[in-house]
Formats: C-alpha cells, structure tokens, sequence
C-alpha cells in the first residue's frame, strides 16, 4: 500500500514575523553575551565596571533628554546638517519652475525644515524615526492603514515621531513585491494634548510614512543609534563629572575629628547637646561647635582636579563621531574652534548632507509629494537639493582677508620696482587672487579717479574749454541744418 506524505502547511505571516523577531532579538542576545568578555569568559570587563549588555530605545532617549554631552552629539550634526535655507532647484533650468514655487510654499505652510530637522533627531536617537504624512483622503483613524488613494492629494500636516511612537507591526512577506522584507504598516502611539485622549492610537500604511535609517549596515529597516558606540564613555563621563561633584561637596567643606578630654566626662545632657550641633553642621544649619571637654580638629580637605580625565572620554567620543572637540563642547579656555577643525568638520556635514539628510529625508519626501500630485513634476525631469555653503566666507573671514590683501598693496605700492618686475594686472590675479571682474573693475575705478583728479586741476578756462569739447564730441551728426540731407 503506497503511503503519501502529509503535506507541510505553509506557516503564517504572523509566524513568520515573530520567527524574524525572535531572530534579531536571539542573534543581538548572542552579540551582548560576548562583549566585554576576555581571558576565555574568566573577565568580563562590561559586568565589573557597570557597562550593559543590552540597551533599549528608552534608554538612548532618557540619556539624550538628560545627559548634557549626549543631546550635544546628537544635536550638533543635525543642526549644522540644515544650516540656511532649504532650496530645491530643477536640474538645467535657470527660471523658477512650478515645481520650484510649489515647493517655496509647502515648506513655509507645513514649517517642512523645522520638521525635517526634529525627524533627525528623533532618528539618531533609535534604530529608526518617521514622518507621518496627513493626506487628505483620512477621515479617521481607521483610514490610516488604507493605502493613499490615487490622485491628486493635499499635504495637511507632517508628524515627526521616534521609534518607541511608532512600532513596526508588520513587514512585506510577498517575495515577487518590490518591497519585500520592507515595513508594511506602523502601530502608532503618541500623547496627543490637544485631544480629550491623552493618546492617539492606530495602524498606518507604510505609504503615509517616510522611514528614516541614521546608519544602515546589514538591515534597510534598522540603523546603529548614534549613542550605541559612545554608551560606555557617556556612563564614564557621568561618573566623572558626578563624582566629582559629590567629590567636592564632600571633601572641600572639611569634617572635624572630636577628641574627648580623658579628665572630663560627657553627661547625657551635653551628651545630646554635642550631637544636636553636628546635626545642625552637618546641615549647614550652624558654622561654629561650643562644647566643653571636647576638642576638634579639622580633617584634610581631599579635592582632586577630574579635567584630565574627562578630556579623555571626550576626546575617544570626538574620534568616533567625527566631532572636532571643540565644536563638541562648544569652546575650549575662551578660544572658538580653529580654521582646521571647522574645515573637517564642514567636509564630515556635507558628506551627511549627501549621503543621510537627502537621500533618506530630503529625496523621499519630494518623490512622495511628486507621486501624489502635491507638488508638480519636475518639467526638465529631475531635481536637485541646494545648500547653504558652509565653506563661503564668514564676514570676520572677508575682513581678514581684506586686511591681508591691504598690507600686500601697500608694500606692493611702495616699492619703486615692483611693478617691472611683478606688473600691477599680474599682482592683482595672482598675489591678491582677483579675477577677471573683479580687475576690470579695479581698472574702471582707477581711471574715473585719476579724470576726476586732472578735472580738479584745470583752470575754469580750460575746464570749459573740455566741457565744450565733450559736447561737440558728443553731439550727434545730423543737428546741424547743413548737415542734412
């Protein structure tokens, strides 16, 4: 008798989700388990100096609302990223375009940098952040897990949230779709004042959503927060920083030792009397001890200096996010950031310009609008992103530069020989670095100033003598009767 074999039932897309869920989570428990493990598992150096293992969403967003240098890491990047205006030019068309126009009024009606810059944030503290996007066509909180309706829709609001807002309920299991493995829809989740419910709750469709990744490696879903590769220095730093202040609190206000005279014998009464005054010491209540019998002597004071220390962890946390110190703490013994590090420093923001802020903010957005008819399609066919220039001179860095070039005319223009042998075109274009225009001009000036100058010569017969002549000059052929034809 021939036997068939049952067939193997397909498991579901909830199984199939948990299974990915239980497989990230059991391979980040494996990871967590080796770190800080040495000498074969004998030393685990995260366990004795208080490191976790693990760190959660939760965590990174109290450390970034309550850790001074944590918000700075953060902060800094983003708020040098969108620096200036935010324009958006169609490629190979000098003219202001639909696109361009439409543009310039969405961003002022919807506030889009403002919101753009809170969603990078929100972003850099997770694994990812979101921007919700309120189309038109939601009537309630159930429209929100419909996918947008084709159209031409209307942009009412742009909503910024973080990971722990909005988690991913389920992902694309359809392995012929395009978006395999993507996110397919949000649980949303936020308080919401301005409601009778102090939360707002419901399920979104992943094309009302713009998903935000600070740092991608093997997942398209899920980054590296910025914090996770400074957590330990971050916890080093409130050690340092904290127990330096309790250092000072406890040992720059110096303790007394007592020394019992052995001739003389406490009573009960001054017994309690003694300790009522160091209560009232102890709690800055009283500056003077009187007691008879009791002799005190103050203990050393033991303060020590932790700034070396903490220049340590800033300078490890300066070499992995590519912060110049300075920029990181804002300024260093009065001294603003030098001309070098704010040079590496712009070339480390443009390339987050590029490779972040527009591929996975900017861009995404406008093709959603595009897509939707909010905004119209670009008549050349394609668009760019245009940023302000961190590199263009500062007006401090104008009037140093002009001050230079100043003190090279004037010594320039006192050497009786200089001009046979650098002549005055040649200077200006290679040892003042003017060009074309900029010498044309000089040139025009020059010689408007040396009219204006032999004018002032003359005498009033010769200067209306030269009126005279400008105006015959001047006079066109043809006024005179006997000209004409």
């Amino acid at each position: 008798m021939e036997r068939t074999t049952p067939e193997k039932k397909k498991p579901s897309l909830q199984t199939m989700e948990r299974l990915q869920t239980l497989g990230a989570i059991a391979g980040r428990a494996s990871l967590a388990a080796r770190l800080g493990q040495q000498y074969g598992g004998d030393r685990d150096v995260f366990e004795a100096l208080g490191y976790p293992l693990t760190i959660e969403y939760k965590d990174y967003l109290m450390r970034y609302t309550r850790q001074d240098i944590a918000k700075a890491i953060i902060n800094r990047p983003v708020n040098y990223t969108w620096k200036g205006p935010l324009i958006i030019t169609e490629t190979g068309n000098s003219e202001d375009t639909a696109l361009e126009k439409e543009w310039l009024t969405l961003a002022k009606r919807l506030k889009l940098k403002s919101k753009f810059i809170r969603a990078d944030k929100l972003s850099a503290i997770g694994n990812y952040g979101v921007m919700i996007l309120g189309f038109d066509d939601v009537n309630n909180a159930a429209g929100f897990a419909k996918p947008v309706k084709a159209g031409k829709r209307t942009l009412n609001y742009v909503k910024p949230l973080g990971e722990g807002s909005a988690k991913i309920s389920s992902y694309v299991s359809n392995t012929s779709d395009p978006r395999y493995g993507m996110v397919d829809t949000y649980d949303i989740e936020y308080e919401n004042p301005g409601e009778s419910s102090t939360t707002t709750k419901f399920n979104i469709h992943h094309s009302r959503v713009i998903h935000i990744v600070p740092e991608l490696l093997e997942s398209e879903i899920e980054g590296e927060p910025v914090l996770r590769s400074v957590w330990n220095r971050l916890m080093d730093l409130e050690k340092l920083v904290g127990g330096s202040a309790e250092m000072f609190w406890r040992g720059a206000r110096p303790g007394y030792q007592g020394e019992i005279d052995p001739d003389y014998t406490l009573t009960p009464t001054e017994e309690a009397k003694l300790e009522d005054q160091l209560d009232e010491y102890e709690h800055n209540l009283r500056r003077m001890l009187l007691n008879s019998g009791v002799k005190f002597t103050a203990l050393q004071q033991q303060v020590a200096d932790p700034s070396a220390h903490v220049d340590v962890q800033i300078q490890m946390i300066s070499a992995i996010t590519g912060i110049p110190k300075r920029v990181l703490v804002g300024s260093e013994r009065g001294e603003l950031a030098s001309g070098q590090d704010l040079t590496s420093w712009y070339a480390v923001v443009q390339t987050r310009r590029e490779e972040h802020a527009d591929a996975n903010i900017i861009s995404p957005f406008v093709d959603r609008m595009i897509e939707y008819g909010v905004l119209p399609e670009p008549s050349t066919g394609d668009y760019q992103i245009r940023w302000f220039d961190l590199f263009s001179a500062s007006d401090k860095d104008k009037a140093e530069v002009g001050r230079i070039r100043a003190t090279a005319l004037k010594e320039y223009s006192q050497n009786p020989t200089a001009e046979f042998v650098v002549p005055p075109d040649a200077f200006m274009e290679f040892m003042l670095g003017l060009n074309e225009d900029e010498r044309e001009a000089i040139r025009e000036m020059s010689n408007d100033l040396v009219a204006t100058e032999s004018r002032m010569l003359l005498t009033p017969e010769e200067e209306e003598l030269e009126e005279q002549t400008r105006t015959v000059a001047a006079k066109p052929v043809g006024t005179n009767g006997k000209d004409k034809k």
